[in-house]
């Protein structure tokens, strides 16, 4: 199996990164943390652009770094894409992509057309970069680090430096680049948003350590993670569209274990989705709930109990079959019910979020 395996060692006056990885090559691995955490840091070292005191890497079975191997970052088959696009004012969009094309490995793995028609730039190609706005110039920074045809793409926060408005525009162009690329994508953020709906795969980071290393939805919903997500607390279930009410506008996303009810956004029965379901919208019963305005109710079991950032607040996480969601209750009303660690338990979901 294709694999990405970095081992980096740097110390710098009030900062360490000490960071042993193995992570998939292939899909999106967000790297995420709270800024300083060295998310940044270890994507420079994997591009070449900070040479590690110690250090080794090695890309799908080539080497590009260790003890008697140095692969210059000109050299290596890598696209990066900064915060911001730093495209040159002087030349036009299509100028931009084609500067660096003569860096294209033997093996073409984009081509400038298909760069092109994935990021929806066509119509963008005689423009100057003073024309274009926040988003379009993203994308062309993107289709540019693509047009170089790269054995992995290192995304360093693409979504920071927009607005709201132009992130939701870019967001289905990501999706895209994941859905129909075989590239690894190495993402840094630290938006549990992006990362919920972009990873397949989480490294969790802080103070220049990696905390957690795994699959994106078992990562989400561990308890024992010293870093927290406040009100972004909760866990990500790959599930597919399973029933569509056109009735009541609704649709039915099933999973491993049940099926939830959420608002229907025009996608066909069998569509392959991802949801989200907060801590803060799942609560618990001790038996089913009966008639009730919220319709969304799952039979499961405890298997963890933490406690949350607030003393008097805790998170419970419940299997449901393969499955497991969080709930955030107070701890009164955890010890009112008795919840402990293998009881079987109602869930009331209140919202489902579609990743979509």
């Amino acid at each position: 199996m294709d694999s990405i395996t970095a081992r980096f060692k740097v110390n710098w006056p009030g900062f360490a990164l000490d960071v042993d990885i193995t992570i998939p090559g292939r899909g999106v691995t967000a790297l995420f943390g709270h800024s300083g955490s060295g998310k940044t840091t270890l994507l420079r070292c994997i591009a070449g652009l900070e040479r590690a005191q110690q250090g080794f890497l090695s890309v799908n079975g080539e080497v590009w770094q260790d003890e008697q191997c140095w692969v210059p970052t000109h050299k290596r088959p890598l696209g990066y894409v900064f915060q911001e696009a730093s495209l040159f004012s002087h030349l036009t969009v299509m100028g931009n992509l084609r500067y660096g094309i003569k860096r294209i490995s033997d093996v073409q793995q984009v081509s400038l057309t298909q760069a092109i028609e994935l990021l929806g730039i066509g119509h963008l190609l005689d423009r100057k970069p003073d024309r274009l706005s926040g988003g379009e110039r993203q994308r062309v920074g993107i289709a540019r680090a693509l047009a170089v045809s790269p054995r992995i793409l290192l995304m360093d926060e693409p979504l920071a430096a927009l607005d709201l408005k132009r992130k939701q525009e870019i967001l289905p162009y990501l999706e895209q680049l994941h859905d129909e690329l075989n590239i690894p994508v190495l993402y840094v953020s630290h938006s549990p948003d992006e990362v919920a709906r972009l990873a397949d795969h989480l490294v969790i980071m802080d103070a220049g350590q990696v905390l957690a290393n795994g699959p994106l939805t078992e990562t989400l919903a561990r308890l024992d993670l010293p870093i927290r997500l406040g009100e972004d607390v909760g866990a990500v279930i790959e599930a597919e569209i399973g029933i569509v009410d056109h009735e009541w506008h609704l649709a039915r996303v099933d999973f491993s274990g049940g099926s939830l009810w959420t608002r229907d956004h025009d996608l066909s029965v069998g569509r392959k989705v991802r949801i989200r379901v907060l801590a803060r919208d799942v609560s618990l019963a001790q038996t089913h709930p009966g008639s009730s305005s919220i319709q969304n109710v799952l039979h499961g079991r405890v298997d963890a109990i933490a406690n949350d950032e607030h003393p008097g607040l805790a998170l419970v996480r419940v299997s449901v079959g393969d499955t497991v969601l969080v709930a955030r209750l107070t701890k009164r009303s955890a010890a009112e019910l008795c919840v402990v660690v293998g009881q079987n338990v109602w869930l009331q979901v209140k919202s489902v979020a579609l990743m979509e």
